[in-house]
């Protein structure tokens, strides 16, 4: 039986950040026929934030964008707000798939998120920012010793780090699974609340820029329309635009390309209720200088961070998920056996809360990965359909940086960086089913294995590797 059944019973299967009271009112669907120079495909991070770019980089440029849903229903409101510097998944990552390029992608990191902090205090939207940084902890006394290597190297590399040795990570945040400890702290990192960036960029391009939106529009298919045109066939009608970007991200695209780069998995939540003081003492977090932003330092990792409330949400470890046949359907949120699993590791992690914190969200989103673990770009019919996708769960600010090139790629404002191998580069493609299915099943359980040999890596992983296919992050 589920040890921990009246702490998740009644979770209402919905995200924290979807609260009824904040979400703004959807606008109308497409309803005939529309013509635009710029038509944006998706409602999400990447595309919110390249009508916004491309807005503020042609200010005269009419620009529709469309949503199947409503805006921030996607991975975009159902992360865990997690803000990062990296736009390539980690250095390891940078290294590995970007050779020669990895300080000229670590300066453009740290520009987006200056220039994404900056726009949102711009046009006063609250996101509920807290630069608390990014902490890593040992959940296993195998991984300290390799982690104290990441934590030197990051150090002679000039950059601001602390080292928690066990008492000192113990003191910060009081768990037996917490073994060390060390917290990357550069004043832009930290945490967001997602929807609300969502909200209120749509607010801005709505009200302040004039960029027509449609939520509960679908598309159906794009295709060129003559020499200097597309035609994209709509569920309310046909648009017709100079250029076009898609910013679907997970969701099963025509265009083969982008359905080849990427491949769909469910990552899950849950959110307790707000903690009481006296809880957070017993497990020493939540105090004003130590508010981090917490992940383990496994493969399979665990995310874990304080909103404003004090509630944590916690997400990730083994509880993510490929569905054959890049399934998508909305009914796989309601997976109460990963719903459960997060519930007894979160248990395992704080025990000291057992029998007196309940859990009250419970939500599932859907991860664009792509085989080399950041965002894939991509552009065809001589520059008038551009894409950005994939960014496997590391794309709250890389986004951003996904909208950006999307839009230079349209030819609004391009500039060199659509000269780097992060641009140029292509992905490897997914294998077609069922090969995807049992690779992926294959590389899951490899990763498991290798977490509970601290992180010694088998055949399998060690394949992938070589094939510089992002697992070496």
């Amino acid at each position: 039986m589920f040890k921990h059944k009246d702490a998740l019973k009644d979770a209402q299967l919905s995200p924290l950040w979807h609260a009824p009271e904040i979400m703004p009112k959807p606008e109308p669907p497409l309803d005939g026929d529309e013509n635009c120079e710029l038509l944006i495909v998706g409602g999400g991070f990447t595309g919110l934030w390249a009508a916004l770019q491309a807005k503020e980089r042609e200010p005269e440029a009419d620009i529709i964008l469309i949503e199947q849903t409503f805006v921030g229903d996607g991975a975009s409101g159902r992360n865990g707000g997690f803000l990062s510097t990296s736009i390539t998944h980690g250095e390891t990552n940078t290294d590995a798939q970007f050779p020669g390029e990895t300080e000229k992608i670590k300066a453009l990191g740290t520009q987006n998120i200056k220039e994404l902090l900056e726009t949102l205090e711009r046009y006063g939207i609250d996101a509920r920012h807290e630069a608390c940084g990014a902490t890593t902890i040992a959940s296993s006394p195998e991984f300290v010793e390799e982690m104290y290597e990441e934590f030197l190297g990051a150090e002679s590399a000039g950059e601001p780090v602390t080292w928690y040795d066990q008492n000192a990570i113990k003191e910060e945040v009081n768990s037996p699974r917490c073994f060390a400890g060390y917290k990357r702290q550069d004043g832009l990192s930290g945490v967001v609340d997602p929807a609300r960036i969502c909200w209120g960029l749509k607010s801005v391009l709505l009200r302040e820029l004039g960029v027509r939106i449609f939520e509960g529009t679908r598309m159906i298919s794009v295709k060129p329309a003559g020499k200097t045109g597309m035609r994209t066939l709509c569920s309310g009608g046909v648009i017709q635009s100079h250029k076009v970007l898609l910013a679907t991200n997970a969701f099963t695209s025509s265009i083969s390309r982008i359905r080849n780069s990427v491949i769909p998995v469910w990552d899950y939540q849950i959110c307790t209720e707000p903690l009481t003081d006296e809880q957070l003492n017993k497990i020493k977090w939540g105090k004003p200088e130590s508010r981090h932003a917490l992940s383990n330092y496994n493969n399979m990792f665990h995310y874990f961070r304080l909103t404003r409330d004090n509630r944590i949400t916690w997400g990730g470890g083994g509880a993510v998920r490929y569905y054959f046949s890049r399934g998508i359907d909305r009914n796989l949120m309601d997976a109460p056996a990963r719903y459960e699993q997060l519930a007894t590791e979160f248990f395992e992690m704080f025990p000291q809360l057992e029998g007196e914190v309940r859990f009250t969200h419970r939500w599932g989103g859907i991860i664009a990965t792509s085989t080399r673990f950041c965002v894939v770009p991509g552009v065809m019919h001589e520059g008038r359909l551009a894409w950005a996708v994939g960014y496997t769960g590391q794309g709250v600010s890389a986004s951003r940086f996904g909208g950006r090139i999307g839009i230079e790629l349209l030819g609004y404002q391009p500039s060199e960086i659509l000269k780097m191998k992060f641009v140029r580069r292509k992905a490897l493609p997914w294998p077609p089913e069922p090969f995807r299915w049992m690779a992926v099943k294959m590389t899951q359980l490899a990763l498991v294995r290798a977490d509970r040999k601290g992180g010694k890596r088998g055949l399998w992983l060690k394949f992938l590797d070589a094939l510089g296919l992002g697992f070496t992050c």
